[in-house]
């Protein structure tokens, strides 16, 4: 039987799928075109007719997983609950586990973006607009006298700093920390920066 046929959106969102999986597998450096190709059965002419290298591959799928992600964290922080609520259920999602393959995928692009300044720039916006996004609700809690806080985006940049840390020690040296504390750790230091209890926090 035949492969269906694919719209020009529906196949570039297959194969960009493809590539996020094979650079979670094998990395930036030693993926392939015909990696992608072949996991989909599909020559390598037709992936490069939608990314014309391995580069522009590469940073396209980066894009496609971080703006997934992104859609994923402006779901948490736009319920309507409480400021406080809504950052702890994003810092809960956000915080490493050691198993999550979206941290393989981060941290593979934060290397490659060291060597490829296109990347690096789309990398670099993408933090940016996560680091607005919880400043933004921080904002919001503190206007609405949840807690007090004079400048969100540097706590946005603190908060996402020890998360960023946190991730790379746990993916990179798999074990030595278990989810609960991992957890804890990030709880504890979002109620600091908020100047609440933990049990606040947590009610």
């Amino acid at each position: 039987m035949g492969r269906v046929r694919l719209s020009v959106t529906e196949r570039r969102e297959e194969l960009l799928r493809a590539a996020v999986e094979q650079i979670e597998v094998r990395g930036v450096a030693a993926v392939r075109i015909a990696d992608v190709a072949s996991v989909l059965g599909v020559s390598n002419a037709l992936v490069l007719y939608h990314f014309s290298t391995k580069e522009k591959l590469v940073t396209a799928a980066f894009a496609h997983a971080a703006e997934a992600d992104l859609t994923h964290l402006r779901k948490l922080l736009t319920r309507r609950t409480t400021a406080v609520r809504r950052l702890r259920a994003a810092v809960r999602w956000y915080a490493p586990t050691g198993q999550a393959k979206g941290w393989r995928l981060w941290i593979e692009g934060w290397t490659a973006s060291l060597r490829d300044p296109v990347l690096r720039n789309v990398a670099g916006d993408l933090d940016q607009q996560w680091k607005a996004e919880l400043a933004e609700v921080i904002e919001e809690g503190a206007a609405a006298g949840e807690f007090h806080c004079d400048d969100p985006m540097s706590v946005a940049w603190r908060l996402t700093a020890l998360l960023d840390g946190l991730a790379v020690q746990m993916t990179s040296y798999a074990g030595p920390l278990s989810r609960a504390t991992m957890l804890e750790w990030t709880e504890q230091a979002l109620a600091r920066e908020l100047g609440i209890d933990h049990a606040t926090l947590t009610a």
